[in-house]
């Protein structure tokens, strides 16, 4: 009998943003541990992979003043998943860390740590940043070139990379009677010499649990995807129907290939919402209605701002698409947030040819781009169609986010997970111990270059 392909499934908090409805009577702090440890535990539960925990290192402002439908008050990334490895066993604990305005050796310590606290189920999910509004918080400010952040993501994370693996498994003997502590006197000697970071010194962190953490990154573009095929271990993929999925996949994979690595060592997880209902149409009619209470008229005048770049409020939500362009030398009108779209003049003629269409109103138009939720259906067809996802090759899971947070992710624990379990397509029970067991990953091998060893032990 052939083993159906396991879902790998992720939790995902992003925080106060377009998509959370922090207004819905249900929905609980953004702030307080209790949310957090709901999520996980409930996740944990549900036998997911891993927790992950987005990252935001400033608030979003329009036209210099803050936008308060926002990430507000996020707590670090790091002290939550370390007071959530006291409360959880199995469940992998992903952060997002900024490889532009940290340094390695911090990074490295304060990873291979949460490792180790957890017993092996830290994760790194790496993102850069290039604009200065956000650099402003830090010594360093906005002063990366666009094309130059992957350059510093990637010698960030090979640098992390080389101190993770300064330690070998066996550095510690530990010998009472003997008292010799250290088995290699060198354990934790590093240098490297590059042109981001000119660092030499010793990695206080021994090994981690499961070889080294887990790599997670999210790269798009063809640059980004290159950064993901040779470092990730697993990617976060925008691309969640069947179509779109399968060729980010195989392209990722043939990168992955072309690397020298892998590509089954490579998994993709495209960010996924869902709504259940008792029937199909009774679904349908719940993500409508969530749709409502996401897209506030000062949501989707900030959601459009933020493509044509400049003041939109003097136009009449009911009324038709502005004809004004787009202003992309103006200074950024909104600022704070990853603008996704490549180029503003072709999606705004995009998306006026779709309203004349459809006749659709400025706020028509903003129903009809709205990224709703991929899954929406009874309990069994969710399941169903989320296991034909990934057996089909749309991808080796998805990360689950909800609109009501900490509660959402309840009812598919409760009522899809069970469904999937009967289907053979994911777990009913851990197997291993770490992050990497979940995810089917082997222990990497440890990379020491005899140069290093040679140049550090004098």
């Amino acid at each position: 009998m052939t083993t159906k392909k396991q879902i790998i499934l992720a939790a995902y908090v992003g925080g106060v943003n377009e998509h959370t409805a922090w207004e819905h009577p249900d929905a609980g702090s953004q702030i307080a541990f209790s949310t957090f440890r709901h999520v996980a535990q409930t996740a944990e539960r549900g036998r997911f992979d891993y927790f992950f925990l987005a990252e935001g290192l400033a608030l979003r402002a329009r036209d210099g003043r803050i936008f308060d439908h926002d990430i507000a008050g996020r707590p670090d990334t790091l002290p939550v998943l370390a007071a959530l490895a006291a409360v959880t066993e199995h469940l992998g604990l992903v952060g997002t860390l900024n490889a532009t305005f940290n340094e390695p050796y911090e990074l490295a310590r304060q990873i291979a740590s949460l490792d180790h606290l957890s017993g092996g189920r830290a994760g790194w999910n790496v993102v850069t940043s290039f604009d200065a509004f956000t650099g402003a918080n830090f010594r360093r400010g906005g002063f990366l070139p666009h094309a130059d952040r992957y350059v510093r993501a990637e010698e960030t994370v090979a640098t992390v990379r080389e101190l993770w693996d300064s330690w070998a498994a066996d550095a510690i003997a530990a010998d009472k009677d003997a008292g010799t502590f250290l088995r290699d006197p060198r354990a934790g000697a590093f240098a490297h010499h590059g042109s981001q970071f000119d660092i030499e010194g010793r990695f206080t962190v021994p090994r981690s649990p499961q070889g080294r953490p887990v790599i997670v990154q999210a790269g798009v573009s063809p640059q980004g995807r290159d950064f993901a095929a040779s470092t990730a271990d697993a990617i976060f993929s925008p691309f969640s129907t069947l179509e779109e999925g399968r060729a980010f996949r195989e392209d990722i994979r043939a990168r992955a290939a072309r690397f020298g690595r892998d590509p089954e060592h490579v998994k993709i997880l495209p960010s996924a919402g869902f709504v259940l209902g008792d029937s199909r149409a009774d679904a349908e009619e719940k993500a409508r209605h969530i749709l409502d209470q996401q897209l506030s008229d000062r949501t989707i005048q900030v959601t459009f701002e933020q493509v044509w770049n400049r003041d939109l409020s003097a136009y009449d939500l009911d009324g038709p698409v502005p004809d004004v362009d787009p202003d992309p030398e103006a200074p950024s009108f909104i600022q704070g947030r990853a603008f996704i779209f490549q180029d503003r003049f072709e999606t705004v003629r995009a998306w006026r040819e779709l309203a004349a269409k459809r006749g659709l109103t400025f706020r028509g138009l903003a129903r009809a781009v709205a990224r709703g939720p991929q899954y929406v259906g009874t309990p069994a067809q969710v399941a169903e169609e989320l296991d034909a996802f990934v057996q089909q090759g749309g991808g080796d899971g998805v990360v689950l986010g909800s609109h009501v947070v900490p509660s959402g992710l309840d009812e598919f624990v409760d009522l899809v997970v069970p469904l999937l379990q009967e289907r053979g397509s994911l777990r009913t029970e851990y197997e291993g111990t770490t992050l990497r067991d979940n995810l089917g990953l082997p222990a990497p091998d440890r990379l020491v270059e005899p140069a290093l060893v040679g140049a550090v032990g004098r």
